[in-house]
C-alpha cells in the first residue's frame, strides 16, 4: 500500500473509535438526578448555584430514569428535593405537568409532594 491509501484509511477509520466524552450538562443532569433520589435539597441548590443555572430553565430538559425530576422525586419519596424544584417552577408550569394526575394513576396519591405541587399550581 501506498501513503496515499494508508491516509484515506487512516482518515475514515479514526472518527470510528473516537471516545466522546460525557459532555458537562449530561453531568449536572446525572448529578441532579442523583440529589433528587437521594433528597438532597442543599446539594441540588449548589449544583444549580456553581453552574449558574436556575431549575425553570433546565427543567424540560432533565429526565430522571425516564420520568420528570418531580415525578422522579414522587417516586423516590424525596419530598424536600420535589418541593425545593416545586417551589422554583412557575405555578403554570407545574399546573400544566400532569403530575398529580400521574402520581394518582401511579400509586403515590398519598405523598406528601402532591400537596405542595396542588399548593403551587393554585398560585
Amino acid at each position: 500500500m501506498n501513503f496515499k491509501a494508508l491516509s484515506v484509511i487512516a482518515v475514515v477509520v479514526s472518527p470510528l473509535f473516537a471516545i466522546t466524552p460525557a459532555s458537562a450538562d449530561d453531568q449536572i443532569a446525572q448529578s441532579l438526578c442523583a440529589y433528587v433520589a437521594a433528597n438532597d435539597k442543599n446539594s441540588i441548590r449548589k449544583t444549580l448555584s456553581d453552574n449558574r443555572m436556575r431549575i425553570k430553565n433546565v427543567y424540560d430538559g432533565i429526565q430522571c430514569d425516564g420520568l420528570p425530576l418531580i415525578r422522579f422525586a414522587i417516586k423516590n419519596n424525596a419530598t424536600d428535593a420535589a418541593e425545593f424544584i416545586v417551589k422554583q417552577l412557575p405555578g403554570s408550569q407545574v399546573a400544566a405537568s400532569g403530575d398529580v394526575e400521574w402520581a394518582q394513576s401511579n400509586g403515590f396519591a398519598s405523598s406528601p409532594i402532591i400537596e405542595a405541587i396542588k399548593a403551587r399550581s393554585a398560585s
